[in-house]
């Protein structure tokens, strides 16, 4: 014989996705992004400055391009 409890689980949905660098907001759609984004999550170590700080931002495909094409050395 089985016996069940039950459970509510949370989850995230995405509402609204705001390039950091431009501030235009992407288009979400039931959770789903409708453009894509650059995502970075950076945890620094212990030989930075930022020691263990979580660094999280979104970039808009217009402003990724933007960046990389200021690199000295391209990707």
């Amino acid at each position: 014989m089985r016996q069940y409890h039950t459970t509510v689980k949370e989850t995230k949905e995405i509402d609204k996705i705001i390039c950091n660098r431009c501030g235009r907001s992407i288009p979400v759609i039931q959770g789903d992004p409708r453009e894509d984004v650059l995502a970075v999550s950076k945890r620094w170590g212990y030989f930075s400055e930022k020691d263990n700080r979580l660094d999280e931002f979104d970039l808009c495909e217009q402003c990724y391009d933007e960046i990389i094409s200021e690199f000295k050395i391209k990707i």
